[in-house]
């Protein structure tokens, strides 16, 4: 059934035709709100199709590292539960799971969207860390990219609670500082299904894939990071192609912030 299955939709993409009625370089409707979590720093949630994610910030005062000792850091985690798909369990972080969160800690860590050495409060005693937690609502497939555009969301919507004594204070009134944010990555993943690249799949078209590649996106067309999946390898051509495509896209997808 599911060779069948990818045969029909091989065939549909030569087309340039999907099950959905998109074209093979067509997202779909995407909608982000901010603001969902009063207990958060900065949220966000965000849909593709039927496909949502909610990303949450959390700040907090640590000892950075001794190798920076005037640079604060961040920390993303992703939690896929059986809320968002059967196939998903509870318990240890899937391999999935920490996939989604590596695609996302490198597109902000590598393009240094955040100005760390401006979450320094005091080198080598006290940086701020900004915690970034995902959890997808409903997976009907891209979670890769509703997940990263989530946690860019949520970064904008981020203001620094108030510290007393070189304490954060969790219940008083947030400050209206705001994140030092100087860049602006998007993350876009395409699919190869046959000979073809798919923008934003389904679940189906997810689970018929070959490989994928994730590549983000700066507002200057600079690549930031890549991240390939899939065991099914890619050729340089492919590669040129799915860059191709993701700094279009990535045009696209940087408005609806």
């Amino acid at each position: 059934m599911e060779r069948d299955y990818k045969s029909h939709l091989i065939k549909a993409l030569k087309k340039n035709v999907r099950y959905d009625g998109r074209k093979t370089d067509e997202y779909r409707d995407i909608s982000i709100e901010y603001g969902l979590f009063h207990n958060a720093e900065g949220s966000a949630r965000v849909k593709i199709g039927d496909t949502e994610v909610i990303a949450g910030t959390k700040l907090e005062l640590n000892t950075p590292y001794s190798d920076r000792p005037d640079e604060g850091t961040i920390m993303v985690g992703v939690e896929l539960t059986p809320i968002a798909n059967p196939n998903f369990e509870l318990g240890p972080p899937r391999i999935e799971a920490i996939e989604i969160a590596r695609v996302v800690d490198r597109g902000i860590r590598e393009s240094h969207m955040i100005n760390m050495k401006k979450l320094c409060v005091k080198a080598g005693e006290a940086v701020w860390t900004v915690i970034i937690d995902i959890i997808p609502i409903n997976d009907e497939g891209n979670l890769f990219d509703a997940a990263s555009l989530a946690a860019m969301a949520a970064l904008r919507d981020t203001k620094f609670p108030q510290v007393k004594d070189g304490k954060v204070d969790y219940e008083a009134e947030k400050t209206k500082e705001t994140l030092p944010l100087e860049k602006e990555p998007i993350s876009i993943t395409v699919i190869k299904v046959g000979d073809d690249f798919v923008v934003d799949p389904t679940i189906k078209e997810w689970a018929l894939m070959d490989s994928r590649l994730s590549v983000a996106v700066g507002k200057d067309e600079v690549i930031h990071a890549l991240q390939k999946g899939e065991e099914k390898p890619m050729s340089l051509e492919d590669i040129k192609t799915i860059i191709k495509i993701a700094k279009v896209k990535a045009k696209e997808l940087r408005k609806k912030l």
